[in-house]
């Protein structure tokens, strides 16, 4: 017993003295990690269960994990000033979901989850259109080699790309929407207004296809759907962490071990080995997104200077 508390003080002491970006980092490889699960376990459920229903039970076990939270910052969590944008947010958030999740139900999850760091290239596009950032031609260099990597992970043909890699795509583009509308909002929104008027929002949106299209689940295939929304809070909650902790350019290339984990899921359970060019994509992709993050510390080294 004592030698146990000894070594729980040990790892406390260990993790007080890490630096902050260390402690980042590892929270997001945790985030990471979670998030990789969920899409495996959506992927399981899914082959017999429609999405929306998924998803729809997903929102209400968040609701619930959420709600003395939400409870507690009632009615303050509904103030807003911008409804209209919490609508747009909560749209392409639903697009987002049902396209990627439809995506990852019938596709090998290396190659999705590859596809899906797309989302990267379009929030620079936005951010360079709709919040007037200045982007250099290093780092367009970078989104451009980014880019190419996602193509050899879709292998385009003269007949177009796979039905299902589009609803990829798709999710990859109405995410990037989602971020770019959230800093927009960050502004004059509080977080848990944003938070309460997503999860509300998309719970309704799932409601009524999921009803019409409802499969009566198995207790397993109820209790993997449960397991969903806690992953998905321990994710959130977890990326949060991550960001407060470290700076955004040193944790944020820890978001791609999620293509580790997504490979090491597929091989181990659904019999899954990522092709050649799934692999090479998400190396040009890695390499393009790293290239971009070391641009935008060098940026922020020399504004502080």
């Amino acid at each position: 017993m004592a030698s146990d508390q000894r070594e729980r003080s040990t790892v406390f002491q260990i993790w007080h003295r890490a630096p902050e970006n260390v402690k980042g980092c590892i929270w997001l490889v945790l985030a990471s990690l979670f998030f990789a699960v969920m899409t495996a376990a959506i992927k399981d459920v899914g082959q017999r269960i429609p999405v929306w229903e998924i998803l729809f039970i997903r929102q209400l076990c968040v609701i619930a994990i959420l709600g003395p939270q939400l409870y507690r910052s009632f009615p303050a969590g509904f103030k807003t000033e911008r409804l209209h944008l919490h609508g747009l947010r909560v749209g392409f958030s639903l697009l987002a979901m049902t396209t990627g999740f439809t995506a990852v139900i019938y596709m090998p999850l290396a190659q999705v989850t590859a596809i899906s760091f797309a989302r990267t290239l379009f929030i620079t596009l936005l951010a360079v259109l709709i919040l007037k950032e200045v982007v250099d031609l290093k780092r367009w260099g970078a989104t451009v080699f980014g880019f190419l990597g996602v193509l050899i992970v879709l292998q385009p043909s003269l007949d177009g790309i796979d039905f299902y890699a589009g609803l990829a795509m798709a999710s990859a583009m109405s995410l990037a929407v989602v971020m770019v509308l959230t800093r927009i909002m960050a502004k004059t929104e509080s977080p848990m207004a944003i938070m309460t008027y997503q999860s509300f929002g998309l719970t309704i949106a799932f409601a009524i296809p999921a009803i019409l299209m409802w499969q009566t689940p198995t207790a397993w295939e109820l209790l993997t759907m449960v397991v969903t929304g806690v992953l998905m809070t321990l994710a959130q909650y977890s990326n949060i962490k991550a960001y407060k902790h470290g700076e955004a350019s040193a944790v944020q290339p820890m978001e791609y071990t999620r293509l580790v984990f997504a490979g090491l899921i597929g091989v181990m359970f659904f019999q899954e080995v990522p092709s050649l060019w799934t692999v090479a994509g998400s190396i040009v992709i890695f390499v393009g997104a790293i290239y971009s993050v070391r641009e935008m510390r060098r940026d922020a080294r020399m504004a502080q200077e």
